[in-house]
């Protein structure tokens, strides 16, 4: 059961292996606060495949808020990212997108 669950699991951090286009769709359902809050903790290559999917000037106005934040909880940042998660699992039910789960089909 443990592997089954694995198997269908989908993390913040595998946005990051999504192909701009469906980023970019995920992008437009989220507000720019909130994807400030999610990249505290997220990694450079994270942040900087978002940031290379959003205009310039998005892009500038994240990053000056999230050198700007202070100390946030890490709940906080987590619940954001789970947000995030959802809308794009959302995207994929109406299907819009495909998410590559770990472990799941793979295209070509």
């Amino acid at each position: 059961m443990a592997e089954e669950i694995r198997k269908r699991m989908f993390t913040f951090e595998n946005l990051v292996n999504l192909d701009g286009r469906a980023l970019q769709m995920i992008l437009r359902e989220v507000n720019n606060d909130s994807l400030t809050m999610a990249l505290k903790s997220a990694s450079d290559e994270m942040k900087e495949k978002i940031f290379a999917n959003m205009s310039s000037r998005a892009a500038d106005m994240i990053r000056d808020d999230l050198e700007a934040m202070g100390p946030v909880r890490l709940s906080e940042v987590e619940a954001m990212q789970q947000a995030i998660v959802k809308i794009a699992m959302k995207l994929e039910e109406e299907g819009k997108l495909v998410l590559n789960k770990i472990g799941g089909d793979e295209f070509v």
